[in-house]
């Protein structure tokens, strides 16, 4: 049996939290930790948290972003194995179940992920090519945008000691370095089951509140190909998606205004080029 711990950061969601704390609850493989952080919220989700009376931890803090939340969820916890779940997604009963038997015959794993399902305003959404899911070494496939879903994974915690935690500076993009730092070093197990439910449409997402999402991509790769961790083709590639991007930035910046990070990444595309 995994010890699992599921660890779900919060924001002013009371309205969506309670949908994804249920979603775990009603787990046919139920996790031994439910951490809830709570990020600084005004709304009421302590209030939600006591009138439900659910079996969880909830830690307050005040507000730092999702990375420092789900730092404080992963450090709280002593479970061997933890999963990722942002309170405006859900998952599916036997996602647990699932990912604990593939994991258990597959037991060089250490990372599992799974397909999920998109809504958007309460109908499904189709995913376009470039978000199928893969598994393997899948280093290669995180490179051009965020090939994994948080709130699909389960990840031994040896991995948090061996990589380190989200990175508390990156306002958004901070799965997707956590993705590059661990899938340069490991292999994925992919379950092609859609287990995992994601929801989009709302104002608060990262993606609707950040201009140029890509400019965080852009310092993650870096940091990853600073790292002296990469072999030779996957560097090789690293640097080439990382010119790519700087490319499309600095194209755009010429076309809606300069910024403060045009003189850095030219900076940056010099030196690799």
């Amino acid at each position: 049996m995994l010890k699992i711990a599921v660890i779900i950061p919060t924001y002013n969601r009371v309205v969506l939290l309670k949908r994804a704390i249920e979603s775990v609850i009603a787990q046919t493989y139920p996790a031994d930790e439910i951490i809830v952080i709570d990020d600084g919220s005004t709304d009421g989700t302590c209030r939600l948290i006591k009138d439900n009376n659910y079996k969880i931890d909830y830690l307050y803090q005040k507000n730092m972003g999702v990375s420092a939340a789900r730092n404080t969820g992963i450090n709280a916890t002593k479970c061997e194995w933890i999963c990722l779940l942002d309170s405006d997604d859900s998952w599916e009963p036997k996602k647990l179940e699932k990912q604990c038997k593939a994991l258990t015959k597959n037991p060089n794993y250490l990372f599992c992920h799974t397909n999920e399902t998109w809504y958007r305003n309460g109908k499904i959404l189709h995913q376009s090519k470039k978000h199928e899911k893969h598994g393997g070494y899948i280093f290669r496939h995180c490179l051009p945008l965020c090939a994994i879903s948080p709130s699909s994974v389960i990840i031994k915690k040896e991995i948090f000691n061996n990589v380190g935690l989200f990175d508390e500076n990156l306002p958004a993009c901070e799965d997707y370095d956590m993705w590059l730092r661990i899938c340069c070093q490991y292999q994925t197990l992919f379950l092609d089951e859609a287990l995992t439910n994601k929801f989009g449409g709302h104002d608060d997402q990262l993606s609707k509140k950040h201009w140029g999402m890509d400019r965080f991509r852009i310092i993650a790769l870096v940091k990853c190909i600073e790292s002296q961790i990469l072999n030779d083709s996957d560097l090789e590639a690293a640097i080439s998606m990382l010119m790519k991007k700087i490319s499309i930035f600095l194209k755009g910046a010429k076309k809606y205004g300069k910024n403060k990070y045009c003189e850095k990444f030219e900076a940056i595309a010099n030196h690799y080029a």
